[in-house]
């Protein structure tokens, strides 16, 4: 038994995370814009008391529309209704500091805080890839430093943005005629490389202050933001050993960014495929491989390794001469883990695209209930998670599978909460206190 308890967010993902989920006689093809289909998985993660679920999101069409269901609703408006459905789990969405603005964006993850009552979290990306440049009228994607740098200002606003009202301006005075006190508003008046913003935002502050911060990138310019910044990190990690390193690299990155480590929570992605038994499981993550067309596969794996077509074959090993991170100007973590992966395990480019169908590079485990529980038992008390991004290979069937076998395990030894309690805020259920506001003074200690 331990009084620290994990942290399970849902990352909700269409028909589910395997790409070849939606050829399944269970799925529905049309689920990604099916708000009854939303709805139920948000149900079933509450159910089983979940932190958190998430949504990805990314301003551009996602792949080949042959491969998988492709685009998804908008993330904050799909949330938004989400909220008026749920009543406990946090609800966090992806969006972009390269392609949007710190004035519009502020205003709508505090609208989504306040109507949730607390709720709200928000996965900061700073949006890889020429496709999305493109539809925002540039020729090619911003280097991966200066994207960094905007997302940096970009928060830096933010923040001002969020603060611009103190929580008592609100008087509310009908005797006086006074509703609010404009001492209390405090413009952000800022003028920086990226951004020039003058006024305060046009919501009060919402019940969180701001809504929970998440990160997703693992190259070194995104721990640096994330120890700055964050206060979740989804992550990505194949072995106990690596999430290890990473786990205590970043606590430590925190740590000498002057903020608590215990602040930051680390969630790896675990894309569980359970079975009663072994080998049903096997059996199951098999009936998914067999349904991968593999030429789909191909052309992502050149894409991310940045290969003209045609130069991967299906039977034959990663050239040897790939690019080195450094010169990778996309989503270089994830670069570097699919090239480990595939040299560690001397992995042919079939095989690498099996193992990577489920979960893109984030760690894909078939066995029972009980083994998925050890797996996660292990690496949450060994120093590698505060917590879990459940990925489930198909929606929704995978989750109610979590929810139903694997979680009351969790709960039996003690890892996981067994109810919800009291309401409480993302914020609070994440083990973070409320901000204060940077605009205010602390009084002096009375003597």
């Amino acid at each position: 038994m331990t009084d620290r308890k994990l942290h399970l967010n849902a990352f909700l993902m269409n028909t589910g995370h395997h790409e070849a989920s939606w050829r399944l006689p269970e799925s529905d093809p049309y689920a990604h814009v099916d708000l009854r289909h939303h709805v139920r998985l948000a149900q079933a993660a509450e159910r089983g008391t979940f932190d958190s679920l998430f949504l990805a999101d990314g301003p551009q069409l996602w792949g080949d529309l042959a491969q998988r269901p492709a685009g998804a609703l908008e993330p904050l408006t799909l949330l938004t209704a989400l909220a008026t459905a749920t009543e406990h789990i946090g609800l966090i969405a992806t969006a972009s500091t390269s392609y949007n603005s710190p004035y519009n964006l502020a205003r709508k993850f505090a609208s989504l805080d306040i109507i949730s009552g607390g709720r709200a979290g928000w996965n900061i990306v700073t949006t890889a890839g020429a496709e999305a440049a493109r539809n925002f009228g540039l020729d090619a994607e911003p280097a991966h430093a200066e994207r960094y740098a905007r997302a940096a200002e970009f928060l830096d606003v933010a923040l001002k943005l969020w603060d611009s009202w103190e929580d008592d301006a609100i008087v509310a005075d009908k005797a006086a005629g006074v509703w609010g006190d404009d001492s209390k508003i405090h413009p952000p008046a800022h003028q920086g490389p990226y951004f020039s913003v003058a006024g305060a935002l046009n919501v009060p502050r919402s019940p969180q202050g701001y809504p929970l911060l998440v990160q997703a990138g693992s190259s070194e310019d995104g721990k640096a933001f994330a120890a700055r910044y964050a206060e979740a990190v989804f992550t990505a990690q194949q072995t106990l050993a690596d999430a290890q390193a990473f786990y205590a690299d970043l606590k430590s990155r925190t740590e000498q960014a002057g903020r608590d480590p215990g602040h930051l929570k680390v969630l790896p992605g675990i894309v569980p495929v359970l079975g009663s038994t072994e080998a049903e499981a096997r059996a199951a993550e098999r009936l998914l491989e067999d349904h991968i067309v593999y030429d789909h596969g191909v052309a992502r794996l050149e894409r991310l390794l940045q290969l003209p077509s045609g130069a991967l074959r299906l039977d034959g090993s990663l050239p040897a001469d790939l690019p080195p991170e450094s010169a990778i100007e996309g989503a270089r973590s994830r670069y570097t883990l699919v090239v480990e992966l595939a040299r560690r395990e001397r992995l042919t480019v079939r095989q690498l695209i099996g193992r990577l169908g489920g979960g893109r590079g984030h760690l894909t485990f078939a066995g029972t209930p009980e083994q998925v529980a050890d797996r996660i038992g292990t690496w949450f008390t060994q120093g590698a998670a505060d917590g879990f991004n459940i990925m489930p290979p198909v929606l929704p069937s995978g989750l109610d599978a979590f929810v139903e076998h694997v979680v009351p395990i969790l709960r039996a030894r003690g890892l996981f909460r067994g109810e919800y309690g009291p309401r409480q805020t993302l914020r609070e259920r994440y083990g973070l206190p409320r901000p204060a506001n940077q605009y205010l003074t602390p009084a002096p200690a009375l003597a």
